[in-house]
């Protein structure tokens, strides 16, 4: 047999697999397959949290379906796109934190969501922002020489402070420490000299003392709680010590589906929401948490790697930004259960029940998912 023979006697493979098609439809296998793992382990957890609440499990269900459609619609938009939109996009989300401050609803003292007509769902806009805001500093930065100048710093933190400042006065601290950390993301991806940013963390513990004085009364006792829950432990430091109680029961394999006892005593409170990640370590122990923190590092890990092939600035930007924005919600959410961080309601990313924040974050992954599969701007 001939050389030739043998070469066309081996089987020939082409690109039409599945990662193939997907491509095609421009979603990213490996960031899809991770993303569908988090979302069925949450599933499966949000149905023993809610005490096999059907209503509550097929509402997440529906809001779900909704946020991938958002995130497969997101994904087929080019890039360029987004950034000749941004502008629109950015404008629109303030007059909708303006509306907020003027006639939003209020829940629990927060005045955070509009009603909209025709029995739809509640919207927060500030949800939105967190997409908004890094996407806007990202097209101010994107014909503009990198590292920025004094002044083109300037005017983009304003971009991001103006929001920030608007939820915060809602008030919703936790949201507004994350909408201005996705705009403070582009900023340092942006190249931004460290001497400025050591600069900016001088300052900043400078003026803690005066920020500390513009807290609401509940935001200091929580931070407080934070250094010494036992002091109200029937109080402020409840939410800490029970979460710290489950996920600590747990151990390396947990109790099991359903056995918990933290959550469904009621002991722990918001189980099905902010605090979820404790009723994973209680249930399925060191285990179901690593197992999850290691699908969310497969994220991250993914988002970083298709910023840095990016072939444009503004894609750049806006994908290392988002993907920067991901692991900080997921950090923080975490960090807050264990009681390392101060208690400030930011859901589990794709795990928590709620609809908002997970159209917003399924819609981030499409615009990552964007930028890897559109070739040419």
């Amino acid at each position: 047999m001939s050389n030739q023979d043998f070469v066309r006697s081996l089987p020939q493979y082409s690109a039409t697999g599945a990662p193939a098609r997907l491509r095609q439809i421009h979603l990213d296998p490996i960031m899809l397959l991770a993303i569908a793992a988090v979302i069925g382990l949450g599933l499966v957890v949000l149905y023993s949290a809610a005490d096999r609440n059907m209503t509550l499990f097929g509402n997440q269900i529906v809001r779900l379906g909704i946020a991938t459609a958002a995130m497969i619609v997101a994904a087929q938009i080019r890039p360029r796109f987004y950034m000749r939109w941004t502008p629109v996009f950015y404008v629109g989300g303030l007059i909708m934190l303006l509306l907020v401050l003027a006639v939003g609803v209020t829940v629990k003292g927060s005045q955070r969501w509009l009603e909209l007509p025709g029995g739809l769902p509640r919207f927060q806009p500030s949800e939105l922002m967190k997409v908004a805001v890094p996407m806007m500093v990202a097209w101010y930065f994107h014909d503009r020489p990198l590292p920025p100048r004094f002044s083109d710093l300037c005017v983009a933190l304003l971009i991001i402070a103006v929001p920030a400042g608007c939820i915060i006065l809602q008030p919703d601290l936790g949201t507004g420490i994350l909408v201005a950390f996705a705009g403070v993301a582009v900023v340092l991806l942006s190249g931004l000299y460290w001497k400025w940013v050591a600069m900016a963390g001088v300052a900043l513990a400078m003026a803690a003392p005066g920020l500390w004085y513009l807290l609401q009364d509940y935001q200091r006792q929580r931070i407080l709680t934070l250094f010494d829950p036992n002091s109200d432990p029937l109080g402020a430091g409840w939410n800490i010590i029970q979460s710290t109680t489950a996920i600590g029961s747990g151990g390396v394999y947990g109790k099991g589906l359903f056995q918990g006892t933290q959550s469904h005593l009621d002991f722990l409170p918001e189980s099905h929401t902010d605090f979820i990640i404790a009723v994973i370590g209680e249930e399925l122990g060191l285990v179901g948490v690593l197992t999850v923190l290691s699908l969310y590092l497969v994220l991250v890990a993914r988002g970083l790697y298709i910023a840095t092939q990016a072939s444009h600035t503004f894609e750049r930007l806006v994908a290392g930004a988002l993907t920067l924005t991901f692991f900080v919600y997921a950090f923080v959410n975490v960090a807050m259960v264990c009681g390392l961080l101060p208690v400030v309601g930011v859901p589990l990313p794709l795990v928590s029940y709620g609809g908002t924040s997970a159209i917003t974050l399924m819609a981030s992954f499409g615009i990552i998912m964007s930028v890897r599969t559109h070739r040419g701007w």
